[in-house]
């Protein structure tokens, strides 16, 4: 009779572990911003080779809205069951919840973390005849004229505009703001000269820069870009506070069962590493993260708490 109760036993715990492991028929992972961006442009890398390596159908849907609050919302409220991923930059894990009065989720509480797929810096950039080429005489050159530099932004509470923050204290407030609807116009603002500098991501801009439109300043990042390895940091101009990299990540709903997880985790990192893959994501700019949930949920701590602190100092509040 023992032996055939351990049996049983036995046979329920495999049974439980098979379910949780279960895939659910198909699998969306929701992007919270419109498509063509590198939010958008990860999960449709990913999902053709996710669909084949767990033989589930895998689509991407572009839920957009309110600085990605819509779709996160979305997916927080979806079931645990792997059906939903959503993809969360810096901004919808670490940020909205100190820019935004009434966020429509809540990053910790609403989500496991899964994955940190890969990142990039921003970078510094001013108009060629800006007389400054580090990031010290653009900010000399902000004290000396108060009110007559000003920095462009994808946006109120984009990841550029947070980072044009950080330059502004670094230069006692003596800068203005000029929000626009997307990085593309801001960047066409710099280029025209109708605005200083811009704090943009990496992908966007390096180009603008060899060909002459726009010098680097800085990348506002502790390490060099090895794309760019001769662009000093923020870090080696004395400036370590301006921190302001991209990383895209997934997550799920909170509750999702960890086995199905890290069986997400494993197989997504290796997609990541693909030949077909990892390539196209450097050549725009992006460094292969591909961490444990685990290692993920540490850092997700450690930025959501540096984020909150560079929030605050900057007094940044968005009515929603």
């Amino acid at each position: 009779m023992k032996s055939g109760r351990f049996a049983l036993m036995g046979l329920a715990l495999f049974l439980s572990g098979a379910q949780a492991q279960t895939l659910p028929k198909q699998i969306t992972l929701v992007v919270p911003y419109p498509p063509g961006s590198t939010s958008d442009l990860i999960p449709r890398m990913v999902a053709p080779h996710l669909q084949q390596v767990l033989g589930t159908t895998v689509i991407v849907e572009n839920v957009a809205g309110a600085n990605g609050a819509i779709g996160a919302q979305r997916v927080a409220r979806g079931p645990a069951d792997g059906s939903q991923i959503l993809m969360a930059p810096t901004g919808v894990l670490s940020a909205n919840q100190f820019l935004y009065t009434n966020l429509s989720y809540d990053p910790e509480k609403s989500f496991d973390p899964l994955i940190n797929l890969a990142g990039t810096p921003n970078l510094i950039v001013v108009n060629k005849n800006v007389p400054a080429n580090t990031m010290s005489e653009l900010i000399k050159l902000a004290e000396a004229k108060p009110g007559t530099v000003s920095f462009g932004s994808g946006g109120v509470g984009s990841t550029s505009h947070l980072c044009g923050e950080m330059v502004k204290l670094a230069a006692k407030g003596s800068m203005i703001h000029v929000p626009f609807r997307g990085p593309a116009p801001a960047k066409q603002a710099v280029l025209a000269g109708d605005v200083t500098f811009i704090c943009d991501n990496f992908s966007n801009v390096i180009e603008d820069t060899k060909e002459g439109g726009l010098k680097a300043i800085a990348l506002s990042a502790k390490t060099r870009h090895p794309q760019a390895p001769n662009i000093p940091t923020t870090a080696d101009q004395g400036y370590p506070a301006i921190d302001a990299g991209i990383w895209y990540s997934f997550v799920v709903p909170r509750g999702t069962p960890s086995d199905l997880v890290n069986r997400l985790n494993a197989e997504i990192a290796k997609i990541l590493a693909m030949p077909d893959v990892k390539p196209r994501l450097e050549s725009l700019g992006l460094s292969i993260i591909a961490d444990s949930p685990a290692s993920f949920g540490t850092f997700l701590k450690s930025e959501t708490a540096r984020w909150k602190k560079a929030i605050e100092e900057a007094n940044i509040k968005i009515e929603q």
